[in-house]
């Protein structure tokens, strides 16, 4: 039993090699050349001017986390996981990842004991500004963030398409919307609907594209501002996914007031977001605790509960609805109506 304990607390401790791993196969761009063919070490270390004894090494090992696979002694194919590490597939995490690996997020992790001690952010500390200001500061990143919010919506809009219904409304708005990525799905599902995507003009830099793309850039509006400034109206329908968890209360009830001053009285607002149970479940899967912590280190902002999104809501003047989950998801949806202030 003890060694079992001991073995398990390991694995824990040295979770931190498994992401470097990853990160030295993105950056010899393994995934893209390995692509859909399997290669020996030697036509890949001659390709990419490196030591083949060390490649074969770090292939090795991508094998033993379960990315690539060795289908004989030195020729390596991608597993169905290290495939999602390619740029070139439709459900790529590429940008995801490389955003979730960049020495930019994984600073603040060392501090994570100072945000515990204080209840402040770690990256302010560390850069002196808060995140999303130092990647507006730096294009490429600012661009692989972008992109990276994109991947990570592509399934969830396709899901949120399927089950909520939007034939009710006239015009959609994405606040916070990013790239476009999940307007775009929804006007595709809704031939009907119009929509706009909202967000700053960094974060909507590559919407027009992928409006284009989707064929329904005649149909949805990009708009550029700051919602802790205003939200634009026009909508009778307000959509926001995965936007209240990068805020701290106070930052999230000034979001939500400024959509119940752009929301007509038969509107609707939508939050998509995970919703932590009231207690832990004891062995249940932590990735929405582990994102709770990534919040509290890097943005300063935080997973919240049911009841916790209710009282956000109320406050800011709506009636929320219970929270439903979207289809096999993690996401929940959680509807709420304007209520009209006498």
């Amino acid at each position: 039993m003890r060694q079992d304990a001991g073995q398990a607390l390991m694995r824990l401790v040295w979770g931190y090699t498994s992401t470097g791993l990853v990160v030295a196969a993105l950056r010899l761009d393994l995934p893209d050349r390995l692509a859909d063919r399997t290669r020996s070490t030697a036509d890949l270390a001659d390709e990419l001017g490196v030591h083949e004894p060390s490649l074969r090494r770090l292939l090795r090992a991508l094998t033993a986390i379960g990315l690539t696979s060795e289908p004989h002694a030195g020729h390596y194919a991608l597993t169905s996981v290290g495939t999602l590490l390619r740029k070139d597939v439709p459900d790529s995490l590429h940008a995801v990842v490389r955003v979730s690996t960049d020495e930019t997020i994984l600073r603040g992790w060392r501090d994570l004991d100072w945000s515990v001690r204080t209840g402040q952010i770690a990256f302010n500390r560390v850069y002196g500004t808060d995140f999303f200001t130092h990647i507006a500061e730096d294009a490429e990143l600012s661009a692989l963030f972008n992109a990276s919010m994109g991947e990570g919506t592509t399934e969830t809009a396709e899901a949120i398409a399927k089950h909520y219904d939007f034939s009710r409304f006239g015009t959609v708005m994405d606040v916070g919307g990013g790239n476009g990525t999940l307007i775009a799905a929804i006007l595709t599902a809704e031939p009907r609907l119009r929509g706009i995507v909202f967000d700053s003009e960094e974060g909507v830099e590559q919407a027009a594209g992928v409006l284009a793309d989707a064929g329904v850039a005649d149909r949805c509006e990009v708009t550029a501002g700051d919602f802790f400034r205003e939200v634009p109206k026009g909508a009778d329908l307000l959509l926001l996914k995965n936007i209240l968890h990068d805020w701290d209360d106070t930052q999230a009830a000034a979001i939500l007031t400024n959509c119940r001053a752009a929301i007509p009285a038969d509107g609707r607002l939508v939050l998509v977001e995970s919703v932590l149970p009231a207690t832990p479940e004891p062995g249940g899967p932590p990735d929405d605790y582990l994102m709770d912590i990534n919040m509290l280190v890097n943005f300063g902002g935080r997973e919240r509960t049911e009841g916790e999104f209710h009282a956000l809501l109320t406050a800011a003047g709506f009636q929320p609805r219970h929270a439903v989950r979207v289809g096999e998801l993690d996401d929940h949806l959680i509807e709420a109506v304007p209520v009209t202030r006498s």
